[in-house]
């Protein structure tokens, strides 16, 4: 499935450190769109594109880095701590767009200890869960879905009241 998008970046000479910092600007850019998303729900359903193109990219960054042969820990330390910033801000433009900073606050602590609790196995000789319950692509993919449906909501909502 990612084959065609790896053939094409190597193509085009990107990196995968640079896919991975595309992949955060994409974060910052949903989060503003959920920020937002009280003004107009087009910003949820702009958000929920931008949090899934934050996924794929971050699929593709470690696909890309195996093809090229260049995945190394430095490349692998970019990549999480990236992640971790892109969980973050995109809870905080929705925890902020909502008004609801404390569930904001709740729903970072969860995953940072989601990842923290994963990252402490493998330090004590265990393999890295990614997986699980709801690991980050599983996460990305509800706060994406989450976006459609609160746009669809808001649209709803308004066009009736409008008719």
């Amino acid at each position: 499935m990612l084959r065609p998008f790896v053939s094409l970046s190597t193509r085009l000479g990107v990196t995968p450190d640079a896919v991975s910092v595309i992949a955060f600007a994409l974060a910052g850019g949903a989060s503003a769109a959920f920020y937002l998303g009280g003004a107009d729900p087009i910003w949820y359903f702009a958000g929920a594109v931008l949090v899934f193109l934050n996924g794929w990219l971050d699929l593709l960054d470690g696909a890309l880095a195996r093809e090229l042969g260049t995945d190394s820990k430095a490349g692998d330390l970019l990549d999480h701590v990236l992640d971790r910033y892109a969980d973050i801000v995109i809870i905080a433009g929705v925890a902020a767009g909502v008004d609801r900073y404390a569930l904001g606050l709740a729903a970072v602590t969860g995953v940072l200890m989601t990842s923290y609790l994963g990252t402490q196995a493998q330090a004590v000789g265990l393999d890295r869960v990614y997986g699980g319950l709801l690991g980050r692509a599983d996460r990305l993919a509800l706060v994406g879905v989450a976006g459609v449906v609160a746009a669809v909501q808001r649209f709803y909502y308004a066009w009736t009241a409008l008719s």
